[in-house]
């Protein structure tokens, strides 16, 4: 793995579920080139997995955080993981 690669999980919740949050993250992460994956959860919230380099991370995380049109992203938990597998797309979970 390259050395500036890292890999975050970033648990999205309040109103992120059917407001086509995840095909918002796969575009952001496109126009980032970050790999990975984003998921509902069970509770309710939005899990994504994102890896890439530490600049297009920060530029991918601040823009999922605004989230799309009828969003409302009320919290947001990031946590490195260290270690990772290496991801080689980005995909949505179901």
């Amino acid at each position: 793995m390259i050395e500036n690669i890292k890999t975050y999980e970033v648990v999205l919740s309040g109103r992120v579920q059917g407001v086509g949050f995840r095909y918002y993250a796969e575009s952001i992460a496109g126009k980032y080139d970050i790999k990975g994956y984003v998921r509902n959860t069970p509770g309710r919230k939005v899990e994504v997995i994102c890896q890439g380099e530490e600049e297009d991370l920060n530029n991918f995380i601040n823009e999922i955080k605004e989230g799309p049109a009828f969003s409302a992203v009320a919290d947001v938990k990031i946590e490195e993981i260290k270690n990772s597998k290496e991801y080689n797309i980005f995909e949505i979970k179901y």
